[in-house]
């Protein structure tokens, strides 16, 4: 597999403008926005364009500046850490074991929201991915 030659000086400068100058946005959970990913190493998922973004799904709101985002890609995936819905006539897949904390500033344009059954799905998947089967229950 041809490795991809990334750009990490052009992402810090646009990192950079974003902390410094980006507005702070109003979202909630379930919606689904434009974020500036970035350029990120190994196999963690980048944003696209220039502006390093792709969609990712507010799963949880910590506060007015801070979330959990799960990116989202429309490639098709199988697996436990996809979790397949439809977002605007189209098929995505929710990226569950990339899910991170992000701050505000990286979210610049709202698409709209997903289902509340979707949004239940994507819980279900995430948590059932991440629950630690070999802790023993007390």
């Amino acid at each position: 597999m041809k490795k991809k030659i990334k750009n990490y000086s052009e992402w810090m400068g646009i990192k950079s403008q974003i902390n410094n100058n980006a507005p702070k946005r109003a979202f909630k959970e379930g919606e689904v926005w434009w974020s500036a990913v970035g350029e990120n190493i190994g196999v963690e998922i980048d944003g696209k364009s220039k502006k390093y973004s792709r969609p990712v799904l507010i799963f949880k709101k910590h506060s007015s500046l801070f979330f959990t985002g799960i990116p989202l890609t429309s490639q098709s995936h199988d697996g436990s850490w996809y979790a397949k819905f439809e977002f605007q006539g189209k098929t995505e897949f929710a990226v569950l074991v990339q899910a991170k904390p992000m701050d505000v500033t990286r979210l610049y344009e709202r698409m709209g929201e997903i289902s509340r059954g979707d949004y239940r799905l994507i819980a279900k998947k995430f948590f059932d991915l991440f629950q630690d089967k070999n802790v023993p229950q007390s």
